[in-house]
């Protein structure tokens, strides 16, 4: 079984209810709900949120595949880990330690149907344990001491002659849930990476990552929105 598991809390001080304000015309969970039912890869898709109106928004998308899970008090603060809530569902539930679970993240809404669909024939190509989701930075790093991280500054590549590094962008994850009870997290083992396009380098954390983001959904789509 493949279980697609989205954390969506009431709190966000940056973005008051940020994970069901509108994001091109619909709640920004739409989106990936959306993508990962088009994606049919996935057989059960789980809103997990602590906050009455996101689960009647969620349930009002009428998607057979969703269903709602309301988190414990305590690991829905602004402390609370991605991980305590992970590990307290698959507590509460039984499913196969063979069972797949994908942890999306509802602040990256550019992923889309393809791109589930491609991580997952990696993960399984691969035979990993667990993936993680990167975009390509073609950037020079260095550390506050002034030490190169990524590249010789004596003999500077030129761009298309840069491999760049990649940077994990949290827009999800894949990994056994067997893994997830054992390692309590959502990463371990053999490591997969799947590459996303540069735009996905954004994720909705501040008021100007929601601008920019809608600006690039509506440039995908050819579309202005309302």
């Amino acid at each position: 079984m493949n279980i697609a598991f989205i954390p969506a809390r009431c709190g966000s001080k940056s973005i008051p209810f940020k994970n069901i304000k509108d994001f091109c015309g619909k709640p920004l969970l739409y989106w990936n709900i959306k993508a990962l039912v088009e994606s049919k890869i996935i057989d059960k898709i789980v809103v997990a949120t602590d906050c009455k109106k996101i689960k009647e928004i969620v349930e009002g998308f009428n998607f057979s595949s969703v269903e709602v899970y309301d988190r414990d008090v305590e690991n829905a603060v602004d402390t609370s880990s991605t991980e305590s809530v992970m590990l307290e569902f698959l507590h509460k539930k039984t499913f196969s330690l063979e069972d797949n679970f994908f942890l999306v993240q509802a602040t990256s809404p550019l992923t889309t149907s393809e791109d589930f669909k491609s991580a997952f024939e990696l993960f399984n190509a691969e035979k990993a344990d667990s993936l993680l989701t990167c975009v390509k930075l073609k950037k020079f790093f260095w550390t506050p001491e002034g030490i190169p991280i990524n590249y010789d500054y004596k003999n500077r590549p030129r761009r298309q002659d840069f491999d760049g590094i990649l940077a994990e962008n949290g827009a999800f994850y894949i990994n056994k849930v067997g893994n997830i009870l054992r390692d309590k997290n959502r990463l371990s083992g053999k490591i997969a990476v799947y590459e996303m396009s540069e735009e996905n380098m954004y994720e909705i954390d501040e008021p100007n990552d929601w601008v920019i983001l809608e600006g690039l959904m509506q440039q995908r789509e050819n579309v202005h929105f309302e």
